[in-house]
């Protein structure tokens, strides 16, 4: 996500590192490189000029603190102005009305469908709402059938009605369907085309006027890039939607739609598809995504994740198996699971401020802990618990059954042990004093 984007303004930045001072001249070079940054990711040119010449004036008329370098002083203002560009604030879903009804717009193979199960998903289990998906594309039949698998998959309750040929009719069936069986949201899937045409435009505009929606969503590929800005402006003009809906950002390394796209329609990007998983939604905070965007990681949202998959009665169990030295394969087992459930590997790792950078061009598999489940797996119960039964010939068993090597089964072991000892020291106040205490004599450490 924003790779291509962000090596750029790293370079662009690097032209003031060093320099003393703010000028004119250092600032323009700067400025120039930002813009051509901005270009190359697909960002409007008005946009962009905008951008830069905001950029250029703040940065001129700042002194820079004797404790702040000039290029530390850009990346600041830089990052506010990202900021506000795509929005300044997180803008959240309206949700009033009995029930509230959500109407899914954009182009056909936007993921308007699939972004459809995936707000369904993130209602149900993140709000506590009880929603409803409702057909309402009355030309492609592989939509209903697409609706009804995500649903069912979700265990989210699909209406459709295939005899149907009125989209309008079958969004009113929908939400008295829905105010029947306590549906506290409903979420209508309308028809999409390869283009934007008038039939389609009429058709939609005709489903607002007799639904009257709470909330309108205009869902649009980022990978079209300035083709996305276009077509949302179309669509905003015609249903004066609420907020955009970006899917497919992690295919995309440019970035150009999310950074145009508030700027050109004047309309808030709400939620972000990262990923195929149905869980694979966020909320939309433009300071975290310059966050991103400008190699800072996202503390924040990783914190979150972690934190929805926090159990406190776990946690508390984990920590006295700590303390007792109790700590086993089945447990480390138990925590890839939580940290596979935060999403894709990559993605969380871009989030640790600096690793994303430092990892860069290096490819990490969504399957790299299949090797160590392997292992593990391959291991008895008995030995699960007691690691330290795993003698030699235990060992060479288990590489077998798992499909690896002996050195691969000594590796895990020996990361396992060397794990085991440093959260056992770390649950030992003494042994965290002492260390410290050392740390303080090693060269350079005093002064911190």
């Amino acid at each position: 996500m924003f790779d291509n984007l962000s090596d750029k303004l790293d370079r662009a930045f690097k032209l003031l590192k060093g320099q003393g001072k703010i000028t004119e001249i250092n600032v323009s070079e700067t400025v120039k490189e930002i813009r051509k940054a901005l270009l190359d990711a697909d960002v409007n040119y008005k946009v962009a000029k905008q951008f830069t010449d905001s950029v250029k004036e703040k940065a001129l008329g700042q002194n820079v603190l004797t404790s702040i370098s000039p290029g530390q002083l850009m990346v600041k203002i830089t990052h506010e102005e990202l900021t506000n560009l795509m929005g300044g604030s997180t803008e959240d879903i309206k949700l009033g009305g009995n029930p509230t009804v959500i109407l899914m717009s954009g182009l056909q193979g936007s993921g308007k469908t699939t972004f459809s199960g995936k707000l369904a998903n993130h209602l149900k289990n993140k709000r506590g709402k009880k929603p409803l998906l409702v057909a309402c594309d009355i030309y492609r039949p592989a939509a209903i059938d697409q609706l009804h698998v995500l649903g069912e998959q979700i265990g989210v309750d699909v209406f459709s009605d295939r005899e149907n040929k009125d989209a309008v009719s079958i969004a009113q069936k929908g939400i008295k369907h829905a105010k029947e069986n306590g549906n506290s949201v409903v979420i209508i899937d309308t028809a999409g085309r390869l283009a934007i045409d008038e039939q389609m435009m009429n058709e939609i505009a005709a489903v607002k006027a007799a639904v009257n929606p709470n909330e309108i969503l205009f869902v649009v590929d980022s990978m079209t890039g300035q083709d996305a800005v276009n077509t949302a402006k179309a669509f905003n003009d015609r249903l004066d939607f609420d907020g955009v809906v970006l899917t497919k950002l992690d295919g995309d390394t440019r970035g150009g739609a999310a950074l145009s796209i508030k700027s050109v329609v004047n309309k808030p990007i709400k939620f972000v598809g990262t990923g195929e998983k149905m869980d694979a939604i966020d909320v939309f905070h433009p300071n975290r995504m310059a966050d991103r965007i400008l190699g800072m990681g996202d503390v924040v949202t990783l914190v979150e994740r972690a934190q929805e998959q926090y159990d406190a009665e776990e946690a508390r169990k984990l920590q006295k198996k700590i303390a007792k030295n109790q700590f086993s394969f089945n447990d480390f087992l138990a925590q890839l699971q939580q940290i596979k459930k935060m999403g894709n590997i990559k993605d969380l790792v871009g989030m640790i401020p600096g690793v994303g950078k430092a990892l860069k061009g290096v490819d990490i598999d969504d399957n790299a802990f299949k090797g160590i489940e392997a292992i593990i797996y391959s291991m008895t119960p008995t030995e699960r618990e007691n690691p330290e039964l795993l003698n030699g010939k235990r060992r060479e068993r288990i590489a077998k059954g798992s499909g690896t090597t002996i050195q691969d089964v000594n590796r895990l072991i020996k990361q396992f042990e060397d794990t085991r000892k440093m959260m056992r020291m770390m649950g030992d106040k003494k042994q965290m004093a002492k260390m410290m205490s050392q740390m303080k004599n090693m060269p350079g450490m005093g002064r911190m």
